[in-house]
């Protein structure tokens, strides 16, 4: 009698055990897409755009398995841009430690998600329409409740480990992993006023998302890889979406380029420097800091640990950002600086160019002659690596790059 019903108890599909698991893959990674392309990309920063149906459709997938609200993921994220690493940022392991935000940072992100000032000043152009207002706020735990149901009725009790593993993908990897190890821990392309790293050059568990610093350096940008060998999946898909008509990519990174035969400095030097200012410091600290620093290590007395161990951490503090370190780290630099004479010409020629595009009130002709002024000190100080930077800043060029 009750041999018909055991197939049902087992669900409507049968799969072997590594079957199961590439369920759970397939469908957490749908999750993470939905996150990165339609909450992160295109409703927090506007960098693409989403044909209504796809758009909506990342929506339906969120509720089922996430239960988020739309305004509220996008206006805590926002809120975390325009107060990164400050007391009012809802996520910074600088404020409220790590271990907070790796294993506990949905209950930061609940606790930001009542705040209804957060929601009014940040939370402007998100859906509003019929579904949004009738059916995914005011029941977002139906849908989660629903997609349980779902995966019970096609594969039996393991459809419950595999509604657990969704459930738990995201406020582990977005709300801890992201907003946790993605401000303090990994490396740094750009030096950023902020302490947002990439955690690994490639992720696909993770959806690009995992190359944070890059994203911070350029919010509005729908393109997070830098690096030739770092993977943006979710780029991928965006641009292959777009081959169908479903996105429409509004900016990305911008691109230097060069005009090997311009001799002199012009506005559209000026233009491209600062335009591409992360890309040009990252290229000052690999051709002029990193290579003075080798020549100093070169020459330094290998008996002299002490002077060894304080030109190696140096070359690490050169480049940070300088509102990033803490007392020791500054009295580090300074003693280092102090003793080697080259590494504290360079720094200076660092922080006098980092000055120029600071200059927000600046006319360009102003910028022009103080770009000018920078390329003749960088020449007169006798470093070659200093002078062929200086050099090669001059055939910098605006790139006119299509998205």
């Amino acid at each position: 009698m009750f041999d018909g019903l055991i197939p049902l108890l087992n669900g409507l599909i049968s799969l072997p055990w590594w079957g199961y698991v590439l369920v759970a893959l397939t469908f957490t990674h749908l999750t993470i897409v939905s996150v990165t392309i339609y909450l992160h990309r295109h409703q927090a920063h506007r960098a693409l755009d989403l044909h209504p149906l796809l758009s909506h459709f990342f929506r339906f997938w969120l509720w089922l398995t996430t239960g988020m609200i739309t305004r509220e993921w996008v206006a805590i994220h926002r809120k975390h841009h325009a107060k990164v690493e400050t007391p009012d940022d809802p996520h910074s392991p600088q404020q409220v430690g790590i271990k907070k935000v790796l294993w506990d940072g949905i209950s930061l992100y609940r606790a930001e998600s009542r705040n209804t000032e957060t929601l009014e000043k940040y939370g402007h152009g998100t859906p509003q329409d019929w579904a949004e207002r009738r059916l995914y706020v005011p029941h977002t735990g139906k849908g989660v409740a629903l997609m349980l149901l779902v995966n019970l009725a096609l594969f039996g009790p393991l459809g419950l480990t595999i509604w657990a593993v969704q459930m738990a993908w995201i406020p582990f990897f977005a709300a801890g992993v992201i907003n946790g190890l993605g401000h303090y821990w990994g490396y740094r392309n750009y030096e950023v006023a902020d302490a947002s790293t990439n955690i690994v050059p490639w992720g696909i568990l993770i959806g690009g998302e995992e190359l944070h610093n890059n994203h911070h350096t350029f919010a509005s940008s729908a393109k997070f890889s830098s690096k030739w060998w770092e993977l943006d999946i979710a780029w991928w898909y965006i641009r292959a979406l777009e081959t169908v008509g479903l996105t429409k990519v509004n900016k990305i990174p911008p691109e230097l380029a060069y005009d090997t035969a311009k001799q002199h400095i012009d506005v559209d030097t000026v233009k491209a420097v600062v335009a591409n200012r992360f890309q040009v410091m990252a290229h000052f600290a690999r051709e002029v800091m990193h290579h003075v620093h080798r020549e100093e290590l070169k020459t330094a007395d290998r008996a002299d640990k002490e002077t060894l161990t304080l030109l190696k951490r140096a070359k690490h503090l050169m480049v940070r950002e300088a509102a990033l370190l803490d007392a020791a780290s500054r009295a580090h630099l300074h003693t280092a600086l102090g003793r080697f004479q080259r590494l504290h010409t360079v720094y200076t020629m660092k922080q006098e160019l980092q000055a120029i595009w600071q200059r927000s009130a600046a006319t360009h002709e102003h910028l022009l002659h103080a770009l000018q002024e920078w390329c003749r000190e960088a020449e007169a100080t006798g470093i070659q690596a200093l002078r062929e930077f200086a050099l090669k800043l001059r055939t910098y060029s605006l790139a006119q790059r299509a998205p």
